[in-house]
């Protein structure tokens, strides 16, 4: 059976417990912004025309750098240049982010809509290594909501236990071989740590 129209799916999984409704609010609080400040990952989630994009980006701790309690500026680190999330913010300034502090099982949603910054000075905040930022996103918060911890203790994410060791599963050089033939997979592996060392910041 589809569930497809509002109606159906409300009365699938029935009214939203209190708590869940009023941790969404249009600004930081400072425990959101203590969640932030402490989160060195996050996802950046974006749409524009050719469809969706969610992207990973991390920095030391505190990367996302809040201005003030509808404001935060998120540095544009170097990468490989296809700028999917740029060119989407472009054509459709819509953002969405979730933070992920390492042990901690709630993360934060940030929902808001961002604009790319190219000023000298602004990214001159958020040199790392003698290297500037290419651009910046200034994002203007429109609702902010911490997640609780019930994925997080589902999948046990942060259990080194469960950690996977790197070779049991394909390699970079294996699924860019797997997307494009013929790719000379090992070569590309190869010299992977020393590149990605090389082009960090």
């Amino acid at each position: 059976m589809w569930i497809d129209d509002e109606a159906a799916l409300e009365a699938l999984y029935g009214r939203p417990g209190e708590a869940s409704l009023v941790k969404e609010v249009p600004r930081l609080t400072p425990q959101y912004r203590a969640i932030i400040e402490a989160s060195p990952f996050c996802v950046l989630a974006t749409a524009g025309a050719e469809g969706l994009d969610a992207t990973p980006r991390g920095d030391p701790a505190g990367f996302v750098a809040v201005v003030d309690d509808r404001t935060l500026v998120m540095p544009d680190r170097r990468g490989n240049n296809r700028i999917d999330s740029l060119r989407n913010i472009v054509r459709d300034p819509r953002v969405a982010l979730l933070f992920l502090v390492p042990g901690v099982g709630e993360t934060l949603r940030v929902n808001g809509r961002a604009r790319i910054s190219a000023d000298s000075v602004l990214l001159d905040r958020h040199t790392v290594d003698g290297k500037a930022p290419t651009s910046a996103l200034v994002i203007t918060i429109d609702t902010v909501y911490f997640q609780c911890a019930r994925a997080l203790h589902r999948s046990r994410l942060w259990d080194p236990g469960l950690h996977r060791a790197r070779g049991d599963l394909p390699s970079a050089g294996d699924m860019l071989k797997g997307a494009h033939r013929p790719f000379d997979a090992e070569d590309y592996d190869r010299g992977l740590a020393a590149r990605q060392k090389a082009t960090l910041y």
